[in-house]
């Protein structure tokens, strides 16, 4: 690796793990930060709630954000932001402070988030992109890994706002560097110079056409994504399936808007050229399948043994850790089995240890011991992680450089919409079955999600193959033409 990318790796890395790390120890300190504000119980949801809508609604916006400004700039103003909005809730006086920065926090998270990839996509080349993905999402198992346990030491010596602390030294740290850094460090003169001329002629055209970011497309497409986020949440919350409902159906009309929006823009927010690619509409499909499947498998998971099982949130944490350990170590296998087998196989194969995971931990009844739960959860880490990493890198790859940042909001977007989605599955279907379904072999919520898990097998299929397909799908120019369309590339 040169001296010019180990930067730009090193923030896409620390960024996503700063992330990952935030979400989980706020679940560990959010009893304490109720207590100690007096807060209520919705209060407290809100603290997640308001951060998730802010963050899954400005995700795509970001990444145009990204390519029209530079992901270096928008990825320091996120990471900075993050960091002063965190110092901030950790001084909060209430829980209305609280809540309130912690949706400015979610809209400095939509900034960072997509440009940790867009970075990726403007300092590699299109095919060494696996691996540097694989380090990022290794980062991001070890970090979800070691939340609950970081948190839990945090909160009973130092109380809740420490968790808040904990991320703000890494994100000033990031910030920096991704300005002291910025574009010119992470690319040749020549190439720099061509991607100059290029950006110059884009700008020109589409200042032509009408600008660049599309502020109404932006619009609706958040209204859509905030109203699904908060419909599916408010869904699995006990007697909000109205609520759910009606901001579900409301988040529909705006979709259509967008849509027939899109259609009449003179340069639209979502380039069609990259909705149209069958690579990245298949990757975005196996990663809402996979987040879904996975997350509302984990929050079933750890009713059955918290509440039927009775084991502490610690034991809890040790009978699933073979899932963050296979995260963890399956990550840097995964760009030597693309190169091999091909991305199609290889997320496949992945999407098939998914499934069969999900399928055997509905077969554990009452007296489920360590060894069945740990299996199950090793095969839900090991085929998760395949698919993220495969199915992150055919997305990114797949996308032309101009809109690398446009590429990297969709994949965060499916990230964030997938969990939300399994939740709710999950919620629904363990409150029909009100004796029995907290037990995964006497539930519905775990067969119905190894369904979703099944539905990522025909979505990795239409995933590029192996040989063959490197050899017709060659990278084209990084800064494409108003001519230049096609976005297939390997």
């Amino acid at each position: 690796m040169t001296s010019r990318r180990a930067p730009v790796l090193a923030c896409s890395v620390v960024g996503a793990a700063v992330v990952a790390l935030d979400g989980t120890v706020l679940t560990v300190a959010q009893p304490a930060l109720q207590r100690d504000l007096h807060a209520g119980l919705d209060q407290v949801q809100w603290t997640s709630t308001g951060y998730l809508i802010a963050v899954a609604s400005l995700l795509v916006f970001a990444g145009r954000l990204g390519d029209r400004y530079g992901h270096h700039r928008v990825f320091a103003v996120g990471a900075l932001g993050f960091a002063a909005v965190s110092t901030g809730i950790a001084l909060a006086p209430g829980i209305g402070a609280v809540i309130a920065l912690r949706v400015l926090q979610g809209v400095c998270g939509a900034l960072l988030q997509p440009a940790t990839l867009g970075m990726l996509r403007t300092a590699f080349p299109p095919e060494r992109l696996g691996t540097p993905i694989a380090v990022r999402t290794a980062a991001i198992g070890l970090a979800a890994a070691a939340g609950p346990l970081v948190g839990g030491a945090l909160v009973s010596s130092y109380g809740w706002r420490s968790v808040f602390l904990l991320g703000v030294p890494p994100t000033l740290a990031i910030g920096v560097l991704a300005l002291a850094t910025g574009e010119r460090d992470t690319e040749p003169q020549v190439d720099r110079e061509a991607r100059r001329q290029g950006e110059r002629h884009a700008e020109r055209e589409a200042e032509r056409r009408g600008g660049h970011l599309d502020p109404l497309g932006a619009l609706l497409l958040a209204v859509a994504l905030g109203l699904l986020v908060h419909g599916l949440v408010e869904a699995a919350r006990p007697g909000g399936a109205t609520a759910g409902a009606l901001a579900c159906a409301g988040a529909g009309a705006a979709a259509v808007a967008l849509v027939r929006h899109e259609r009449r823009a003179a340069r639209p927010l979502l380039p069609p050229e990259l909705l149209r690619s069958v690579p990245v509409a298949a990757g975005l499909a196996v990663l809402l399948a996979a987040s879904a499947a996975l997350f509302g498998s984990l929050f079933v998971a750890t009713y059955f043994l918290q509440d039927v099982q009775g084991l502490d949130p610690l034991d809890c944490a040790l009978r699933v850790l073979p899932l963050a350990v296979l995260m963890v170590l399956g990550a840097p296998l995964c760009p030597p089995f693309q190169r091999r087998f091909g991305p199609r196989r290889t997320a496949t194969a992945g999407a098939g240890l998914l499934t069969l995971g999900v399928l055997l931990l509905s077969r554990l009844d009452a007296t489920a011991g360590a060894v069945s739960v740990g299996t199950s959860a090793a095969l839900l880490g090991a085929g998760f992680v395949t698919l993220l990493v495969t199915a992150t890198s055919v997305v990114v790859h797949r996308a032309p450089e101009a809109h690398a940042g446009v590429a990297g909001g969709l994949q965060q977007t499916a990230m964030n919409v997938g969990p939300a989605l399994g939740t709710a599955v999950a919620t629904l279907l363990l409150a029909r079955v009100p004796l029995g379904g907290f037990v995964p072999a006497a539930g519905a919520a775990l067969p119905a999600l190894a369904v979703i898990a099944a539905l990522a097998v025909p979505a990795a299929l239409a995933l590029p193959g192996g040989g063959a397909d490197r050899g017709r799908t060659r990278p084209g120019p990084t800064s494409p033409g108003p001519e230049s369309r096609s976005c297939v590339r390997s």
